[in-house]
């Protein structure tokens, strides 16, 4: 059992940064891939970016390459997803989540309580 704390979501003005964490608990994180999703108000689920056990792979969905960038702290059992050039089109409430496979397919077993972000024009 993996259990989840997202955090440092804010209201950011467009064109801002914003970096969000999520701590682990559990002596395992680092066998876990994690990823970060958003959801949008009136909107589905979106995966954004996700990053290897190691952390030495990581994969993004278009809209934020460039932009956004996930780490990890497996000393800490910590993620982090660093955003950069906000827009307003980024406003969602972000969850972080743990899966135990790697790749774009792998279903993610838990999940954070999410985090608000809010990018004002």
């Amino acid at each position: 059992q993996v259990q989840l704390v997202d955090s440092g979501g804010g209201l950011v003005q467009a064109g801002g940064s914003l970096t969000l964490s999520c701590v682990a608990s559990g002596r395992t994180f680092s066998r876990y891939a994690m990823g970060w999703f958003r959801q949008a108000p009136g909107k589905e689920r979106e995966f954004v970016a996700a990053i290897s056990g190691s952390g030495g792979n990581t994969y993004y969905t278009d809209s934020v390459k460039d932009r956004f960038t996930i780490s990890r702290d497996n000393a800490k059992s910590a993620v982090f997803l660093q955003m950069k050039s906000l827009k307003p089109d980024d406003t969602a409430v972000y969850y972080c989540a743990a899966a135990s496979a790697w790749g774009p397919s792998a279903p993610y077993d838990y999940w954070g309580q999410g985090t608000q972000v809010t990018v004002s024009s």
